[in-house]
């Protein structure tokens, strides 16, 4: 969150025995997302500080959305009626080091969470290229780190509790039915999420090098042993000479077993400092690179929990392939690389494990992402995406949930063998629709 003061209480709301456990937002400035490319539908913000509070407010709305870390670059959390933020509600509420799981409440952000953690001896399996996103939010939207045997955030998740629209509170586990493999990728549409309980494991060390110039003759020729390298590995290219500008790669230090980072790797020489993924722009904000060891926490993430993260004002489209199309899908990008560079920033190529989630775009198939940061010019963008999309669809190319995309939503239903069964669940927890949006109605219950 930025340091705007969203928070103001008139007196009227203070008198009305509606909205006094609560507090209404009135910003100086339009409500946007993070990168500001979004301006939301409605001022209306509402915080919630305890499960009581979202209780007593949820049920007298007849339309509302929860709005976390403002991450998602598209409208799928936007309202024009009522938003609620349940950010104050970010504690640990249990560690259970038995069961290696921790309960947290749903407002709060890895960034929170994570020094945390690892002060008590445990970690998470894996983290997005920025900290500051909130857990609910990130894994309600299948959103992923990178890594051959890691799956996305959202496969740690082994509990949540949600509050649903009539008020009522139910509690999922991964132990108990069917419904809760629906839930976790539940894209807001199902209820309040207010804790996720998350597995965890024991602390770890990691070592970051970064490799520049990859061929991509090279990466094609040796997929699965580049990919397979370290513990997660991410490639970065402007799609200018045919070569990859940056492979950053991530190890844990094991006991017993050093990493030996080679001057060359495929051909891609080793970094004498620390980089960005933007070549231009500073690396200060980047996390520790040239082999130096550090938690966990401080080399998963591209970017520093106390930086602004990336570049600023920006775009974010990205697309997930099942692994075995891979190639075929970078390479059909690459003959689009005269009309894709002159609006890029950055492109990221990520491999992420298979899960059993029904609306993850992992579910059966682990995938390989690509990931475009365009400059800030959405007339242009909105123009390029379809051409991407064209090349991506036959390969069986599925947009980001959080992200930019103009595919049709037909064209999504197909992807996602589970979608009768998700519209129907959400049906049951919400049959009026009390957190549908236009994003939701379109992309999801469109045809339904």
């Amino acid at each position: 969150m930025n340091k705007r003061t969203f928070i103001k209480l008139t007196s009227a709301m203070a008198a009305s025995p509606i909205l006094s456990p609560l507090m209404a937002a009135m910003p100086d400035e339009k409500l946007k997302n993070w990168a500001g490319n979004l301006e939301y539908g409605t001022e209306r913000l509402y915080s919630a500080e305890s499960l009581e509070q979202v209780r007593e407010f949820v049920p007298k709305q007849s339309r509302l959305k929860v709005l976390g870390t403002r991450h998602c670059f598209n409208t799928i959390a936007n309202s024009t009626d009522e938003f609620l933020s349940v950010r104050p509600m970010a504690k640990i509420v249990a560690l259970d080091a038995t069961a290696r799981t921790v309960t947290v409440e749903g407002g709060m952000s890895y960034g929170q969470l994570c020094p945390e953690l690892d002060s008590k001896g445990f970690a998470l399996h894996n983290l997005a290229s920025l900290p500051h996103i909130s857990i609910a939010g990130a894994c309600s939207t299948a959103t992923h780190g990178s890594g051959d045997k890691n799956g996305n955030l959202s496969t740690a998740v082994s509990a949540l509790e949600l509050v649903t629209a009539t008020g009522e509170v139910v509690q999922l586990s991964r132990k108990a039915d069917d419904t809760f493999r629906g839930a976790v990728v539940g894209l807001g549409a199902l209820g309040v999420i207010t804790k996720v309980t998350l597995d965890v494991q024991p602390t770890f060390q990691m070592r970051q090098y970064v490799y520049e110039n990859l061929p991509m003759s090279q990466w094609t020729e040796n997929f699965e042993a580049i990919e397979s390298s370290a513990y997660s590995v991410i490639l970065f290219t402007d799609w200018q000479r045919g070569k990859f500008n940056e492979v950053w790669l991530k190890s844990r230090v094991e006991d017993g077993k050093p990493f030996r980072a080679p001057e060359e790797f495929y051909g891609a020489k080793r970094a004498t400092k620390n980089l960005h993924p933007i070549a231009e722009l500073s690396a200060e904000n980047c996390t520790e690179q040239m082999g130096v060891p550090g938690p966990w926490y401080e080399r998963l993430p591209h970017f520093r929990m106390g930086f602004t993260p990336s570049a600023g004002k920006e775009l974010q489209s990205e697309y997930f392939v099942p692994r075995p199309n891979a190639i075929d899908a970078v390479m059909a990008v690459e003959r689009l690389h005269d009309r894709i560079t002159p609006h890029l920033l950055i492109t990221e190529i990520r491999t992420i494990a298979a899960d059993d989630l029904w609306m993850s775009p992992c579910y059966k198939q682990a995938c390989v992402t690509i990931h475009f940061t365009w400059k800030q010019d959405w007339p242009a963008v909105q123009k390029l995406l379809p051409l991407i999309e064209r090349e991506l669809a036959p390969l069986g190319g599925r947009p980001h949930w959080g992200k930019l995309f103009t595919m049709p939503p037909q064209q999504v239903h197909a992807n996602y063998e589970e979608l009768p069964k998700f519209v129907a669940l959400c049906k049951r927890f919400d049959p009026q629709g009390k957190f549908r949006n236009e994003f939701l109605n379109a992309n999801i219950f469109s045809g339904s």
